[in-house]
This record gives C-alpha cells, structure tokens and sequence, in this order.
C-alpha cells in the first residue's frame, strides 16, 4: 500500500515539474514555470489533505454508529456537514490554483 501511494504522489509531482519545463522553455521565464509548479503542489495537496480528512471522518461516525445505533441521524447529519466543510476548503485550492494559472 505504501508502494502504491509513494508511486502516485511521484506521478503528481511529476506533472508540474513538466508544465514548469514547456512553459519555463517556451516563454524563457523561470517566474511562470514556479507559477505552475505552485498551482500543481496546491490542488495536489489539498486533494491529499481532504481525501484523508474525509475517511477519517467517515471512519468516525461509522464507528459512532456501531457503538450507539440509536444515534445514527444525528451522526449522519453531523457527517454530512463535517464532509461538505472538507471539501469546501479542497475547492478553494482549486479556485486558488486556478488564479495562480491565470497569471501565466
């Protein structure tokens, strides 16, 4: 598993570094390539990062349910909250990447 995870995060580091190089050669300016690098790091580690937060949170209230059943809509509406304030800070990383490639 951490074979499989080490590979996939090398693969998205990769990406970046190869839109650093097309825009850094074909402009001749170092500035957008880290412009680039920076857009790739932040929406690849805010998917990370929620990814991670949203299975724990899961994992949670599935746990909650299994010790105490009657609780369950509750903890369900507790989950479903807790998950839409996960991903909305995943989406302002992607609406902050976007921005940082609108200055190329």
């Amino acid at each position: 598993m951490k074979r499989i995870l080490a590979f996939l995060g090398v693969c998205g580091l990769m990406f970046p570094l190869w839109a650093e190089e097309t825009v850094a050669t074909a402009t001749g300016g170092m500035e957008k390539g880290l412009i680039a690098l920076g857009a790739g790091l932040a929406i690849g580690i805010a998917a990370i990062g929620g990814a991670l937060g949203q299975g724990r949170a899961a994992a949670a209230a599935m746990e909650g349910t299994a010790r105490n059943p009657e609780s369950s809509k509750r903890l369900f509406i507790l989950l479903i909250l807790s998950l839409a304030l996960i991903e909305s800070l995943v989406i302002y990383a992607l609406v902050v990447s976007f921005s940082l490639i609108g200055k190329l």
